[in-house]
């Protein structure tokens, strides 16, 4: 009887632990097409209040476009990419946005909100391989720093993952 207590306490806290996290609501995106990301906060800071939400742009992710929330400061840091990319409506993009910012809102540890922004993924990469997107989350009193990047080994356990999104062929 015990053990299947403990198995099942187990079974709810992996089941569970997705709503946990920092994620990404749509989590495929075709390479050569646009993507919509929905960045889904599901709590807070041990009971405080998300008060600022930063994303990380992956290489490959270009011609984002962030979208304004009300109560929130949005700020988009801009610079060069890594290469230049030629895919995106038959011009040539050498920089763009790198991180997305919202921040000086005020989110409950009781509530969810989302946060988006719209981009391009480039033709360059490579379908099947997941994309990451680092977030840090800072709260009114702590920071979560969803930025762990797993290195696919068996059994692995990341604290705090960034979430992801798997590349699909065109």
């Amino acid at each position: 009887m015990w053990r299947f207590i403990v198995v099942a306490a187990i079974d709810i806290m992996i089941a569970t632990s997705g709503f946990a996290h920092v994620t990404i609501e749509t989590q495929e995106a075709r390479v050569g097409a646009s993507f919509k990301a929905v960045v889904r906060v599901s709590h807070g800071c041990a009971g405080s209040a998300t008060t600022a939400i930063r994303v990380k742009i992956p290489d490959g992710v270009i011609a984002v476009k962030p979208m304004p929330k009300p109560g929130w400061t949005l700020e988009a840091k801009t610079g060069p990419y890594g290469k230049t990319y030629a895919h995106f409506h038959n011009a040539k993009l050498s920089e763009g946005v790198t991180e997305v910012s919202w921040s000086g809102g005020k989110l409950p540890d009781a509530h969810y909100d989302e946060f988006v922004f719209a981009s391009f993924v480039s033709a360059d990469l490579q379908a099947g391989k997941t994309l990451y997107f680092p977030v840090v989350q800072e709260c009114e009193k702590g920071v979560h720093r969803w930025i762990e990047i797993p290195a696919g080994k068996p059994g692995e356990h990341l604290d705090e993952p960034a979430p992801g999104v798997k590349l699909l062929a065109r």
